[in-house]
């Protein structure tokens, strides 16, 4: 019987309704298909537990590993030391570091070969830059504490199907120079080998083009013929099943249905809004988000901390079931291959 990987678990920021996922997710029968450390300060555990109106039993362990987790979920108890009231519903200093405490003992055990994979309940970039966080989000973060410096971009995972970009979080003037041979073949890339890792054996990849009509020829941009058709058939040169550009306003057409009725299992997009829009709209509440490229899996629901309706026991754990299927996925492969090497 194949190991089950082991996730190291955070809530995210306490004052959102990361805390309340968790707990039903480790309610869920789903959570016996890996081996859990939750690491996070129990009183606010407790209170997720009864947002969720939910009851259980995690044995505390006194440092940070996966000792006993083969017997079910065990939980690491970590606190700010000034113990500090989260503010519910907003952002604060006190939930940014919180959060960004607790990802350090995660990151530091992915980083020893202790954990397979990392699933965070949704965090708030503003507490965590007014925490002292000096990069865009929380994607730059993991790369530096991982002494990571290869490409690496954000993905979107809805039902199976991918989307990733060519920039992120930049203003959208900023984006026409960002549009770089390099940046298009590294995100091609990166897509295709994070759905290999998945499970999918050859990703067919569609890739966007910047400007309204994919430029009409040049008349509005030339990104498309300079730039981007270019960089998909020197993907094509290497074997990779990339296609475009296609006009951003149509190509969400061509991935409706099911696995088995899309044209394509991946979007490459120019910006950040270009694909956020049209997946969040097929599904925003089972919307995954996998830090992609970095050399441990790291998931995490795609909506946010959702501070209206925090403590009130109603927010929907779909993106974060399907977060944890994810990161159980891609861990047991990350663990397989540590095995084979």
């Amino acid at each position: 019987m194949p190991q089950r990987p082991r996730i190291a678990m955070v809530l995210g920021d306490p004052a959102g309704i990361g805390p309340e996922l968790i707990a039903r997710l480790l309610a869920d029968p789903v959570a016996a298909q890996a081996r859990i450390l939750l690491i996070a300060d129990r009183d606010e555990w407790r209170r997720g537990m009864e947002v969720a109106g939910v009851s259980l039993a995690l044995p505390e362990v006194e440092r940070p590993d996966f000792q006993g987790t083969e017997h079910g979920p065990r939980l690491y108890h970590w606190n700010l030391d000034d113990k500090p009231a989260y503010p519910r519903g907003e952002a604060s200093a006190a939930g940014g570091r919180y959060c960004l405490g607790t990802l350090q003992v995660a990151v530091t055990l992915a980083q020893a070969g202790q954990a397979d994979a990392i699933l965070f309940g949704p965090l708030n970039k503003s507490s965590m830059h007014a925490a002292g966080m000096g990069h865009n989000d929380e994607l730059h973060w993991f790369a530096e504490k991982l002494g990571y410096g290869g490409p690496f971009c954000e993905f979107n995972v809805l039902d199976g199907l991918w989307t990733s970009r060519v920039t992120s979080h930049v203003a959208i003037k900023e984006v026409p120079a960002l549009i770089t041979p390099a940046r298009v073949r590294d995100a091609i890339d990166l897509i295709d080998n994070a759905l290999r890792r998945s499970g999918v054996a050859t990703p067919r990849i569609a890739v966007c083009g910047l400007n309204p009509h994919n430029g009409d020829n040049g008349a509005f941009g030339r990104e498309e013929i300079d730039v981007i058709g270019p960089s998909v058939a020197e993907a094509q040169s290497r074997g990779v099943a990339a296609q475009g550009p296609f006009p951003a306003d149509t190509i969400f057409l061509k991935v409706q249905g099911g696995p088995d009725q899309r044209q394509f299992d991946a979007i490459v997009t120019m910006y950040h809004d270009q694909g956020q829009i049209g997946i969040k709209l097929m599904g925003f509440s089972r919307g995954v988000t996998v830090q992609g490229g970095l050399p441990v899996p790291i998931t995490t629901p795609a909506h946010g901390t959702a501070f209206d309706i925090t403590q009130q026991g109603r927010a929907n754990p779909g993106a974060t079931l399907q977060a944890f299927h994810l990161a159980c996925q891609m861990g047991a492969r990350r663990l397989a291959d540590a095995h084979a090497a």
